[in-house]
């Protein structure tokens, strides 16, 4: 059994991705999730309803034992099975200006995207090498690549991902294992909901913010075969942002 494990995947991005991998592939879907298991539970009907099949891990990436208690539990009560796609998308902001930023907000965003990103990723990558196939994608932000006043921590963080995408990618290659990075700007979810939509906008030059599913269906792509020579790569998805 071939499976594609998806961070954050209960909702928005991250369910968008789901719904995608499930209709495109015939990768067994692993849809993480930290505390929503109902929002987790509608993720995996959409991709039953697409004929596919997945399951819930629930686990927070920034916890380190958590992750790999729950992955070990889980490969071992599947011996046969593979996780041959690591979607790294899990999450979260704590806007704030650097000068009155709490050392919480800084940790806090800081663990789920960085550190997140070595939980999941550092935990599989034998398997994945030994296997001689596999496909990385890292869901990063436009703030990661050109900063973002008032997320200094949110930018670290996806700006720390995008250098370890290179890195990693140059590692792995000879296994015929990509690792490449989306940088979405502004998106409609749950995370931009409180942004003035119609102030910002005026900001992109495609004038409009992007849906998940267009980010979904890049990352589609990417864990596809017919990707095979992109690696390293970091892909802006944002409407034409700062071009």
């Amino acid at each position: 059994m071939k499976c594609a494990l998806i961070t954050g995947g209960s909702r928005g991005i991250g369910r968008a991705i789901c719904d995608k991998i499930s209709q495109d592939s015939d990768y067994h879907i692993l849809i993480n999730y930290q505390s929503n298991e109902d929002a987790a539970k509608e993720t995996l009907a959409i991709v039953e309803a697409n004929g596919n099949t997945g399951e819930l891990l629930r686990f927070d990436v920034a916890d380190a034992d958590a992750v790999t208690s729950t992955l070990d539990k889980w490969m071992e009560a599947n011996p046969d099975a593979l996780i041959e796609v690591i979607v790294n998308n899990a999450g979260i902001t704590r806007d704030g200006l650097f000068m009155w930023m709490p050392p919480k907000d800084w940790h806090d965003v800081i663990n789920t995207s960085l550190n997140g990103f070595f939980n999941v990723t550092n935990h599989l990558i034998q398997k994945i090498l030994r296997n001689k196939y596999g496909r990385i994608v890292n869901l990063v932000s436009v703030s990661g690549v050109k900063g973002t006043a008032g997320q200094t921590n949110y930018s670290a963080a996806k700006g720390a991902v995008v250098a370890a995408t290179k890195a990693l990618a140059q590692e792995v290659a000879k296994r015929n294992i990509t690792v490449n990075a989306v940088a979405p700007g502004f998106i409609k979810s749950d995370m931009t909901a409180e942004l003035d939509e119609k102030e910002l906008k005026k900001m992109i030059p495609a004038n409009r913010f992007g849906e998940a599913e267009e980010v979904a269906d890049l990352v589609a792509f990417l864990v596809s075969k017919k990707a095979s020579y992109i690696t390293g790569e970091i892909i802006n998805i944002n409407g034409g942002i700062y071009s």
